[in-house]
């Protein structure tokens, strides 16, 4: 199947080569001395446009692709190309309409006809470029939980760049994310086309768990799974052997499980993911990567949130690694994903409660009781602590509440004893936690919306060695003086909080997560309603 496309796609090139060479005769024939009217159409197709229009304009309106010198051609060829392979990136060949493009190049037979073709070209041109740069999609009318700002180019930028060089081959090339990630997707992304096509990996596994020890009908199935899946050797062993228990391990690691060689309920489910599922994911994360093309930063913060980790990453490799717990799964709760930099951090922070917190959760228990939540001071507007025996509490609202709540630092302040600020207007930022205990479940979304590290003194050591002989020490004696002390950063760092639920490690190794908050699902929605769909199903 996906030979046949390739060879599908080179006919189409071949073809679409043939009506380049009649638009050259065209030009060179006498019917087309009509300049004006060529200028004219093209004038008119572009108005609708304003970075088309303007571009043409300052040119003069002279064409960028039914020319009939070397160029021209060349450009048209590469955008022929680029428009018929771009399945390849997981886009949407209905999104440029080529069967029409191609009948109007056809069917050009004046001066008029070559001029709107000319603009069609640069309007499929325009659109690719960006589809495949930065993405088809919008993140913020998907879910209303990514606010990421999309680094779009300017339109006008891609047919200059387009004009101004002599290799037209090398501008397509530079649209796609450059990133390894991307490329690594678009490798597993054919690597599971291809085991699509070959009916991907067999049967599933219908017993609900197996553990070390157990025979039967059930391991051979979990076992016949694992083999094609790449985790075992082919074996006529019917019991769940130390093999079994390796390969369990490998693939829990590999899918962001506990790693304890067992196949519970949860590892069965995700053996149990098709490839057809598997492919989605990738697609969708090949879109995430648009999003995200942009310098990352040499060192930056990567927060995967569907992974549960948050990372320190030094010129491409993970320099620091730690879990993390992130926003509770509810409307209200769930972490966003966005870009910004961390500038400082605050040790033995005091904890602001947000306003919702302090409305929706805490406002209803002094109600009931004045002396609620005790560990937790009231202030009014300028700052004074309020008197919890002469409050009365039952008066208020949420909306017409007027104090503020603060924890002072301590041990158990909910934001332990050390805090990391890239501020934002979501309030987000890293922090400390006394809750520890939760970083030993798998799935850790427990939190307001803020990311809790497990190892947050460790993560400030790494953050400060840039700046500091002893980070470790000049940590402490900060902390050691007990008082909320505010240290910055001498070179802020990006903070990427992302969400991945396929992602390629260092390695080239794939791995895949959880849909934690279903974001992904409705990207892949998304994607389906605007014509993706999976190479190996469409025959």
């Amino acid at each position: 199947m996906i030979s046949e496309m390739k060879q599908s796609r080179d006919l189409i090139i071949l073809r679409l080569v043939s009506v380049a060479m009649f638009l050259c005769l065209l030009w060179n024939s006498p019917s087309f001395a009509q300049v004006t009217a060529f200028k004219q159409a093209v004038a008119e197709a572009a108005s609708s446009d304003t970075d088309l229009a303007d571009f043409y304009r300052v040119r003069g309106y002279d064409p960028l692709w039914t020319g009939d010198d070397r160029l021209q051609a060349e450009r048209r060829v590469a955008l022929m190309r680029a428009l018929t392979d771009v399945d390849l990136h997981g886009l949407s060949p209905a999104r440029y309409n080529m069967a029409a493009l191609r009948q109007q190049m056809e069917t050009a037979r004046t001066s008029r006809d070559l001029g709107l073709v000319e603009v069609a070209l640069s309007k499929a041109f325009l659109q690719y470029a960006r589809d495949v740069q930065t993405g088809m999609l919008v993140p913020s009318r998907i879910d209303g939980g990514i606010v990421r700002q999309v680094p779009y180019r300017d339109r006008e930028a891609y047919l200059t760049a387009l004009a101004e060089t002599d290799t037209p081959r090398a501008v397509f090339q530079s649209l796609p994310p450059a990133s390894a990630q991307y490329r690594a997707l678009m490798k597993e992304k054919l690597r599971l086309e291809a085991l699509l096509e070959q009916g991907g990996w067999g049967p599933t596994v219908t017993v609900s768990s197996l553990k070390p020890g157990e025979t039967g009908a059930g391991v051979v199935a979990l076992r016949n799974r694992l083999i094609n899946m790449g985790y075992m050797r082919r074996s006529a062993s019917r019991s769940y052997d130390a093999d079994m228990q390796d390969a369990i391990r490998r693939f829990q690691f590999d899918n962001g499980l506990a790693q304890d060689g067992v196949a519970g309920q949860g590892t069965i489910t995700e053996i149990n993911v098709s490839v057809q599922q598997r492919l989605k994911s990738v697609i969708v994360a090949m879109e995430r990567e648009r999003w995200l093309n942009m310098d990352l930063g040499d060192r930056h913060i990567l927060v995967n949130l569907t992974d549960f980790t948050a990372k320190i990453v030094d010129e491409g490799r993970v320099t620091f690694r730690t879990r993390s717990v992130i926003g509770k799964n509810t409307s209200d709760r769930r972490t966003p994903e966005f870009s910004d930099v961390m500038e400082f951090m605050v040790i033995n922070p005091s904890w602001y409660v947000p306003r919702s917190i302090v409305t929706k959760e805490y406002l209803p228990m002094l109600r009931n009781n004045p002396n609620a939540v005790s560990h937790i001071e009231i202030t009014d507007s300028r700052g004074r602590r309020v008197n919890r025996a002469n409050a009365n509490f039952s008066q208020y609202s949420a909306r017409n509440f007027p104090y503020s709540m603060r924890q002072p630092p301590s041990k158990q302040n909910a934001l332990g004893l050390v805090k990391f600020m890239f501020p934002n207007k979501y309030n987000i930022y890293l922090h400390d936690t006394p809750s520890k205990s939760l970083f030993d479940r798998e799935v850790r979304a427990f939190s307001h919306g803020c990311i809790r590290l497990a190892d947050p003194f460790d993560f400030a050591y790494a953050l400060l060695a840039l700046q500091s002989d002893d980070p470790e020490g000049e940590f402490h004696r900060v902390l050691n003086s007990g008082r909320e002390t505010k240290v910055t950063l001498d070179q802020p760092v990006p903070v990427h909080l992302i969400y991945r639920t396929a992602l390629i490690d260092e390695k080239g190794r794939a791995e895949y997560r959880r849909d934690v908050y279903g974001r992904d699902a409705k990207i892949w929605k998304a994607l389906e309603n605007a014509g993706v769909t999976l190479a190996a199903v469409q025959g």
